[in-house]
């Protein structure tokens, strides 16, 4: 297939247009009547996933390698030492991020891992339906099905009966959250005061651990259009030391 015929399928699947104003989803690198062999599907992208590529595969990510124009191609530098190896190798590269996030990945962890009702969703913002359990049981639960490791914690100060989520780093949606507890990942010491002043407990459940199910989820909606994908597991960047 061409890579325009993959990217047409991914526009089905999840509409680049939906993607905020900051983001860069879409083709990173190729062209798109560029041929590909395989597609291999990543969080996110490092030299030891590029050294395991053939030729001319598309590596479909969600976390897109470009954000910013790149003023100075220094191969020794974070981004273009990736482009560099791609090109060498004819690989073409596309991200599906914020799009993907509204269409598919929030839902999916609300209620395919975590086991929630959507009550309500507001953009990236999802309001889940109470189980009435303690916050004990809540936090419990979210660990295990996260498989989180020491996250942090904002105490709730009221009995929880809503639950707001978003995955990834959603911090800075806390004044639009109408509920007792909210889910989201990357939360700083700014964003804890502000929860506390709010009377909102926080759980941190993680960046990567929150987004890991990207390429699960992206696999089974390409089967539908009959195109099979090798998913790479992405690893966690950040160690854990007892």
């Amino acid at each position: 297939m061409q890579l325009q015929e993959i990217y047409k399928i991914c526009n089905e699947i999840s509409p680049f247009e939906l993607q905020e104003s900051w983001d860069n989803s879409g083709v990173q690198v190729g062209f798109m009547a560029q041929e590909i062999k395989q597609i291999v599907l990543s969080l996110d992208i490092d030299h030891e996933l590029l050294d395991s590529l053939e030729e001319n595969t598309l590596l479909i990510t969600h976390h897109p390698l470009i954000f910013k124009p790149i003023k100075i191609f220094d191969v020794t530098m974070y981004e273009a030492g990736f482009i560099q190896k791609m090109i060498q190798k004819n690989i073409a590269m596309l991200s599906l991020h914020t799009n993907f996030d509204k269409t598919h990945l929030n839902r999916y962890v609300a209620t395919e891992v975590l086991g929630y009702m959507i009550e309500k969703e507001d953009d990236f913002l999802l309001t889940l339906q109470s189980k009435e359990e303690a916050f004990e049981k809540i936090y419990s639960d979210v660990v295990a099905k996260l498989s989180l490791r020491y996250p942090k914690v904002v105490m709730p100060t009221k009995k929880i009966q809503k639950i707001a989520l978003c995955t990834g780093s959603g911090a800075s949606l806390l004044p639009k959250v109408d509920a007792e507890l909210f889910l989201t990942g990357d939360i700083k010491y700014h964003d804890a005061m502000l929860a506390k002043a709010l009377g909102i407990g926080m759980i941190d459940i993680g960046h990567f651990e929150s987004e890991q199910f990207f390429s699960a989820i992206l696999a089974k909606e390409l089967k539908n259009f009959g195109i099979d994908a090798i998913i790479s597991q992405s690893k966690n960047p950040f160690d854990y030391i007892v």
